[in-house]
């Protein structure tokens, strides 16, 4: 899934984890453009190795980890030689040690497949080599060996994209290995050098066929291993308590030489409800290709969150001591000292508190200036006194509308209103009882526009930002993000580079 981006390891398991598959085994719609409520696209330069992006020793690391964790079986055999006889060998103990792998390329065919070239892997196998003469092999007249094969090898993957229940499986069956070279050495060369060219020519052969039928199996098993481990990654990241987004596959992958797109159902299932999409704005040219990743999120996708979190009770937000103080305080003039002391009566601000919360489910626009929210929201100021129940010196109900623009920098989400405006429903307040004091009405509104509603949109940004980090978003280099808002639809763009530790570890403990 490319949901979070990306939930991204290198060539090979960039491309194996991060992109949704073809619709082998899932059937779509006529239109499933109008089903799709999220969109990632991956461009071929987030597959390359470079500079923020993946180097090649990261990638080494996962075809060492196949080629580590292959199950080499023991190799046996036998043949009639001129004056030895019957001769009978065999290679147990296969391991491999000191992997190397010279360069990648990687190619994304319209076919539904991507082809990824490995030029020259040199390994070297190490193992004990049995030998006997003349039926000895069950005699036990027999010989042992240490030995070592220098190895060259070109790999070659085409990996296929398939979707079994609306879910990636990729197929990395299709696997060639070309050898360069297979060098036998025996303990140190101390053995005479026919016996050398002897097993040499014996083993080379089926070895070539063991080494390409267990690499390329468990190339295929490491791919799956990492792609159940991107999937729930991406399903966590996008899941909260009893909120999460269904980020099934929505129709078809799109792959061209360029780029890979993939378009997933984006609804919000909270408890045992679900929103429903069927007309969404989504087209391929609303996306560029010139940065490595792209989301393209629908304004239903958005909606739908804000609903759940609103009915989720989680649009509360309660302020007390030095934030009330900032706020009641943005204007040092003898009106406003006096508007305060009346309001709060004499109190201090550690002996009140303010909640703010939404009396409905907010409305939200995506619009080219920016994200459109509307929603009815209250405020009561209440003042602590010992002993006593709390005495509510002011409350309102006011229907605010505030356009935001959204950045993300330093690994935080900031929240900018650019525009805002209110209008008072309900006032309520003990210094104005009849609601007609202007001192006390401007004070209020102006407090309001002017600090109260960047101070509200501050700590939703900070309290997302919390959230998408206990996600691990906080381990990617996202680099020069840009978000876009158009007409019904966010597009989130930028460079990235991923913590490949992360998943290497995962696969130290899994393989």
């Amino acid at each position: 899934m490319c949901w979070a981006g990306r939930m991204m390891l290198g060539t090979l398991s960039t491309l194996l984890v991060l992109v949704p598959a073809a619709a082998a085994a899932c059937e779509f719609g006529p239109f499933p453009y109008r089903a799709t409520g999220i969109v990632c696209r991956m461009t071929k330069p987030a597959a390359l190795p470079g500079p923020c992006r993946f180097p090649g020793a990261e990638t080494a690391q996962v075809i060492q980890a196949a080629f580590r964790n292959a199950k080499f079986p023991n190799i046996t055999g036998e043949r009639s030689m001129r004056l030895l006889g019957q001769v009978a060998y065999g290679l147990s103990n296969i391991q491999v040690n000191d992997l190397s792998i010279e360069r990648s390329e990687v190619e994304l065919q319209e076919d539904n497949a991507i082809h990824i070239s490995i030029k020259n892997v040199s390994a070297l196998f190490k193992g004990t080599l049995t030998y006997g003469y003349a039926g000895a092999w069950f005699l036990q007249l027999f010989h042992s060996v240490d030995f070592e094969i220098e190895s060259s090898i070109d790999l070659q993957l085409n990996i296929d994209l398939m979707c079994q229940k609306h879910q990636v499986t990729p197929d990395a069956s299709d696997c060639y290995l070309t050898f360069h070279k297979l060098t036998l050495h025996l303990q140190g060369d101390k053995q005479p050098g026919w016996l050398k060219q002897l097993f040499t020519d014996f083993i080379s052969f089926t070895l070539k066929l063991v080494l390409k039928r267990e690499v390329c199996k468990e190339i295929n098993a490491v791919a799956q291993t990492l792609t159940n481990f991107i999937l729930d990654l991406a399903a966590n990241f996008v899941r909260d308590k009893e909120i999460m987004v269904d980020i099934s596959l929505a129709s078809d992958p799109v792959i061209t030489a360029n780029y890979i797109e993939s378009h997933h159902k984006g609804l919000v299932l909270y408890k045992n409800s679900s929103s429903v999409l069927s007309d969404s704005v989504f087209s391929p040219s609303l996306l560029t290709q010139s940065r490595m990743l792209y989301f393209w999120l629908s304004e239903h996708s958005l909606s739908s969150l804000a609903a759940a979190a609103f009915l989720d009770g989680r649009l509360l937000l309660s302020l007390s001591g030095e934030k009330l103080q900032e706020l009641f305080e943005m204007e040092d003039t003898e009106v406003q000292q006096k508007a305060v002391q009346r309001i709060f009566q004499g109190t201090s601000y550690n002996d009140s508190v303010a909640k703010v919360w939404s009396l409905t489910q907010p409305q939200i626009s995506l619009q080219p200036e920016g994200t459109v929210v509307r929603s009815l929201v209250a405020v009561e100021l209440s003042i602590l006194l010992a002993g006593e129940e709390p005495l509510v010196a002011l409350y309102m109900e006011k229907e605010v509308t505030v356009t935001i623009q959204a950045t993300y920098a330093e690994k935080k989400l900031i929240l900018q209103p650019v525009d805002s405006s209110i209008e008072i429903k309900v006032f309520k307040c003990t210094a104005d009882p009849s609601g007609e004091d202007p001192s006390i009405q401007n004070f209020l509104k102006n407090m309001i526009l002017v600090a109260g509603i960047p101070e509200v949109t501050s700590r939703i940004g900070s309290a997302l930002t919390s959230l998408m980090n206990s996600k691990r978003l906080d381990l990617f280099d996202i680099i020069n993000p840009e978000i876009i808002t158009g007409k019904g639809y966010v597009i989130v763009q930028l460079d990235f580079g991923f913590p490949s530790h992360v998943l290497l570890n995962f696969l130290e403990r899994s393989l």
